[in-house]
C-alpha cells in the first residue's frame, strides 16, 4: 500500500449568522481543493446545510480517484486514464485501485491466478437463475445474484485474509454472473468460464460461445472490453459509489453493500444512460435519419428531445474517457465494416454537435456513454446488458471505495439531516370525528 497524503488543515472560514459567528477548519487536499470541514456546526450553532443531490458536499477523504471536471482529468490512485487504457490491463488496474500501487509482475500473476480460479459458480447455484422470469432485466438478476453469494460464502469479513477472500470471488464471479444472466434470458445453455482466457476474453466466451461449435473471441474485441471496463472502473463518489459506501458504513458485508450499488447504477440517469444512446438513435432512424433536424430540436427549449450521450454532470470539458473511446470505436467499426444506418447517425451527430455553437457554448461534449453505447451495439451486446457491462468495470472501484470506508477509523453511520417541512404538533382525532 502507498502511502497517502492527509488533508491538510487550514486556517478557517468564519459564518456569521444572527449576530454571532463561528469559525470552521478548511480541508486541503493533496490537489489543492478545499473543503470547509462543517463535521461539528450543529453542535455549535443549531444549523445544518442544505445540498440537495449532495453536489457540493464532501462526504468523505479518499486516495482513489481524481477528478478535475473543468480541465478534463481522470486519475486512479495518481495514475492518468488515458495511460492506464492504453497500456495496462482491467485486472492489473483493479490490483492498483485495491491496493493503491501497481503490481510488480509476480503479484500480478499471483492476482490473476487468483481471479481465474474463482470464476466458476457452484453447481446449486444455477438452480437461482431458474427461479426467475425468462425476461427479466439482467440487471435486478445481477444485483439479486451478488446479494444471494452471501449465502453461498456465510464467513465473517471482518479478518483480512476472509475480507480477500470476498474480494477475490465478487471480482472474478461478477462476469459469470452477468453472463449467466444473459444466458437464462435467451434460453440458451451456460458456459463455464475457461481458464485458459484472459478475464474480458472469458466473458465474450461465456456470453456468446454455446454448445455446438467452437468460438474464439476476437483479441481486438477482447482488449475494447477490457479497456471499457479500465474507463469504468472508479468515478469517484457518484451515486452507485456512495450507495456502497452508505450500505457499508451500517456494517453490512461487502455482498450486501455492492448489490445495493448495481440497484443505483441500474436507473436511467446513472448508468442506464448509454442505453438511452442507443434507444435515441432508433428513434432517429424510425423518423427517417436526420441527425440534423434532432439536433435542432435538441436546442429547441419547446421541445422535450434531448441528445443523449452529450455533457456531464462532473465534466465542463471533454469527458477524457470519451476521447480514448472515440480512437476504439473507429478501429472497432473499421474492423468489423460495419454499416449500420443507427452507427452512421451516431456519427453524423458527433460531427454536427462537436462543431455546434450551442453546444459548444453549453459544454456539451460527447461523454462515455455516447461512445461505449455504440461499442456495445457493434460488438453484439444486447441493449438490456449495456448496464450490466458497466457494472463489471465498476466493481474493483466499489470494493476499493468499501475497504477504504471500512478501513478509516473517521468512518460513522451515514445519516444525512433534513429540513421537515410537513405539519407541525397536532392533536389525535378519534376515527369518528374525522
Amino acid at each position: 500500500m502507498s502511502t497517502q497524503s492527509t488533508p491538510a488543515t487550514q486556517a478557517g472560514a468564519t459564518l456569521h449568522y444572527d449576530g454571532k459567528s463561528v469559525t470552521l477548519p478548511l480541508l486541503r487536499g493533496t490537489e489543492g481543493e478545499v473543503a470547509v470541514d462543517i463535521e461539528k456546526l450543529r453542535t455549535a450553532t443549531g444549523m445544518i446545510t442544505m445540498d440537495p443531490g449532495y453536489g457540493n458536499t464532501g462526504s468523505c477523504r479518499s486516495a482513489i480517484t481524481f477528478i478535475d471536471g473543468e480541465q478534463g482529468i481522470l486519475r486512479y490512485r495518481g495514475y492518468d486514464i488515458a495511460e492506464l487504457a492504453e497500456r495496462s490491463t482491467f485486472l492489473e488496474v483493479s490490483w492498483l485501485l485495491l491496493n493503491g500501487d501497481l503490481p510488480t509482475r509476480a503479484q500480478l500473476a499471483e492476482f490473476t491466478h487468483e481471479i481465474t480460479r474463482h470464476t466458476l459458480l457452484h453447481e446449486n447455484f444455477r438452480r437461482f437463475f431458474d427461479a426467475l422470469p425468462k425476461d427479466a432485466h439482467p440487471m435486478p438478476v445481477c444485483s439479486a445474484a451478488v446479494a444471494a453469494l452471501a449465502t453461498f460464502y456465510q464467513e465473517p469479513d471482518h479478518e483480512e485474509h476472509r475480507l480477500h477472500e470476498t474480494v477475490v470471488r465478487l471480482l472474478a464471479k461478477m462476469p459469470t454472473l452477468a453472463a449467466y444472466s444473459y444466458k437464462h434470458s435467451i434460453g440458451q445453455p451456460f458456459m463455464y468460464p475457461r481458464n485458459g482466457l484472459d478475464y474480458s476474453a472469458n466473458f465474450l466466451h461465456m456470453m456468446f460461445a454455446t454448445p455446438c461449435e467452437e468460438y474464439e473471441a476476437d483479441p481486438l474485441f477482447a482488449r475494447i472490453v477490457d479497456q471499457l471496463f479500465i474507463l469504468h472502473a472508479d468515478h469517484e463518489q457518484n451515486c452507485s459509489t456512495s450507495t456502497v459506501r452508505v450500505v457499508g458504513s451500517s456494517q453490512a458485508n461487502l455482498f450486501a453493500s455492492v448489490s445495493a450499488g448495481i440497484g443505483a447504477l441500474w436507473g436511467p440517469l446513472h448508468g442506464g444512460a448509454n442505453q438511452q444512446v442507443i434507444e435515441m438513435l432508433g428513434r432517429i432512424e424510425a423518423e427517417g435519419g436526420d441527425a440534423q433536424k434532432f439536433v435542432d430540436l435538441a436546442k429547441d427549449k419547446k421541445d422535450q428531445s434531448r441528445l443523449m450521450g452529450f455533457g456531464h454532470r462532473v465534466y465542463k470539458n471533454y469527458d477524457p474517457r470519451a476521447t480514448i473511446l472515440k480512437k476504439s470505436c473507429k478501429e472497432l467499426l473499421d474492423r468489423l465494416g460495419i454499416r449500420s444506418r443507427q452507427l452512421e447517425i451516431a456519427m453524423k451527430l458527433e460531427e454536427i454537435a462537436t462543431r455546434d455553437e450551442y453546444f459548444i457554448s453549453h459544454k456539451l461534449y460527447p461523454n462515455v456513454d455516447f461512445y461505449s453505447g455504440i461499442i456495445y451495439k457493434a460488438l453484439g451486446v444486447p441493449v438490456n446488458m449495456f448496464t450490466v457491462m458497466f457494472a463489471i468495470g465498476r466493481m474493483p472501484g466499489w470494493i476499493a471505495q468499501w475497504l477504504e470506508m471500512r478501513r478509516d477509523p473517521a468512518t460513522r453511520i451515514a445519516r444525512p439531516r433534513q429540513i421537515y417541512t410537513g405539519a407541525t404538533q397536532r392533536p389525535y382525532q378519534p376515527i369518528e370525528q374525522r
